[in-house]
């Protein structure tokens, strides 16, 4: 093992954990055109590590792709993914939430 490998798994931990917030947050709506790239990367670049004999680069973005399999699959604008005590928003606008019913446990979103 080499300290590349190090500092590969160290950027692949610090991308599982940015994404963290980003699966959190229920109205987070990040772009398939952003999502998808990004999962297939990390995908071919655990092979690509893998083959190196990078295992713990590999093993990093392995669950770097991992992460971005779960934001492509609830976090994609078309909402297909809502949990099931939620309904879809109304289409026309016409009914606004209260501001306490859309602030978050932080009480500091909107």
């Amino acid at each position: 093992m080499s300290w590349h490998d190090l500092v590969f798994l160290g950027g692949s931990l610090l991308t599982v954990v940015a994404l963290l917030p980003t699966l959190r947050d229920l109205d987070a709506r990040i772009p398939l055109a952003t999502s998808v790239p990004k999962f297939a990367l990390a995908v071919i670049y655990t092979g690509t590590f893998y083959s190196l004999g990078m295992t713990f680069s590999a093993i990093g973005l392995l669950g770097t792709a991992v992460m971005w399999s779960l934001v492509v699959r609830y976090r994609s604008p078309t909402r297909r993914y809502l949990p099931t005590d939620q309904s879809e928003p109304p289409i026309d606008g016409a009914t606004v939430a209260e501001p306490s019913q859309r602030l978050g446990t932080d009480g500091d979103r909107l």
